[in-house]
Parts: C-alpha cells; sequence; structure tokens
C-alpha cells in the first residue's frame, strides 16, 4: 500500500466513486443536450443565469468528463481523487444552482446527488483510517 492509495475498507468510497460517475455521466448529457437540443429546456438562452446554452453545455461537457476520470480515481481509492471529487461535487452543486430555471427536476436531482458525494467523501466511519 503505498501513501497515495487510501484503503477502502468501509465501501463510502466506492459509492462516492459510483456516485461521482453517476453524476459525471448526468452532466455529459445535460451537456450534450444543451448544445444539440437548446429547445428541450423550459427556459430560452436569455432567461438562464451567466451563460448561454452553448457555454453551458461546453462547461458540462468538461465538468462531467473530468467528474468520471474523478470517480475512477476515487473508486481506485487515490488521495488526491478524493480531495478533486469534493471539490468537483461543490463546484456542480453550485453550476446547477445557476442553471436551476433551465430543467429543475434535473438539476434538483444531480444536486442531491453531489451532497451525497460531499457526505460520502467526507464520512469517517470507525473502521477507516
Amino acid at each position: 500500500m503505498t501513501a497515495s492509495r487510501i484503503p477502502n475498507t468501509t465501501g463510502w468510497l466506492s459509492f462516492a466513486g459510483i456516485v461521482a460517475i453517476v453524476v459525471g455521466v448526468f452532466n455529459v448529457i445535460d451537456g450534450l443536450v444543451a448544445l444539440f437540443r437548446t429547445d428541450y429546456y423550459l427556459v430560452t438562452a436569455q432567461d438562464i443565469l451567466v451563460f448561454d446554452f452553448t457555454a453551458w453545455g461546453w462547461i458540462w461537457l468538461l465538468l462531467g468528463l473530468t467528474q468520471i476520470a474523478i470517480g475512477a480515481g476515487i473508486f481506485a481509492g487515490r488521495t488526491w481523487a478524493r480531495a478533486a471529487g469534493l471539490a468537483m461535487a461543490v463546484v456542480v452543486a453550485i453550476g446547477q444552482l445557476a442553471f436551476l430555471r433551465a430543467f429543475p427536476v434535473w438539476s434538483v436531482i444531480v444536486i442531491a446527488l453531489c451532497v451525497l458525494v460531499v457526505y460520502a467523501l467526507t464520512a469517517h466511519p470507525h473502521a477507516e483510517p
């Protein structure tokens, strides 16, 4: 066991890795929809915060691909992935708050999954060092 690997004795890290991958896939889907089917959303591009659908599409696509890679790292027990996963879950949850008007149900589901990732990465059961 090396210093860059965290032993997964309780399953919380596996859970966090799987949920992070699922959130990443959801963000990739969200990005592709924003790029190719802007009429799918509930509001027009002028009604969402900060950017238009093309910019949000690229943002969600890149964040989603990054989150999938981080989720795989968490699942493998990498220390860097645990810290990056925590930061990425917070960034994605804040981004979904800004994108909330476009598709509220999807955003609330992704925010809830991000909260699960944060909890799973910060939970310290007795069996885990």
